[in-house]
């Protein structure tokens, strides 16, 4: 079956709203694209045209976009675009959705802290917890550990 599959980078324009639905968790936000660009004769950067998305989540990713997502914030949303056209009193309506594959804040215009879900795996005892490794060593451990520099023989 073929599917437009977009990439799009823009902003949360509204609270993602969290529904628990007999198919499982659905999350859904609008989301606000921007292009932006150089107005040669000011010489500055401009706004374009704003396009406006409703962002589609399901599953896990409806619970983590709900977790994690503020009216806002940048991110990059990855998934099948649908639009839909409709008559309603009248009027013809035209709706650009997302049934999103991927959600994730966009890195290039801030930071963002990562967390992994834990996974519930029915029937299986959790394995035990690993601690994580110490990277980051202070220098007063280090020079106790290191070998002493070898000297040049000549």
């Amino acid at each position: 079956m073929n599917e437009t599959i977009i990439c799009a980078v823009g902003n949360v324009a509204t609270q993602p709203v969290y529904r628990e639905l007999a198919t499982g968790p659905s999350a859904r936000f609008r989301l606000a694209v921007t292009s932006r660009y150089l107005d040669r004769g000011k010489n500055e950067w401009t706004d374009g045209h704003t396009n406006f998305f409703t962002v589609w989540a399901n599953r896990q990713l409806a619970t983590n976009a709900a977790g994690s997502l503020n009216v806002g914030d940048p991110v990059v949303v990855q998934g099948r675009l649908k639009v839909r056209s409709d008559v309603r009193e009248g009027q013809s309506w035209t709706s650009a959705d997302i049934d999103a594959l991927a959600i994730g804040h966009d890195l290039a215009r801030g930071t963002s802290a990562f967390r992994r879900t834990p996974r519930p795996e029915a029937g299986v005892a959790a394995a035990p917890e690993r601690p994580e490794p110490d990277w980051e060593t202070s220098p007063s451990d280090n020079s106790s550990q290191q070998a002493p520099e070898p000297v040049a023989v000549t």
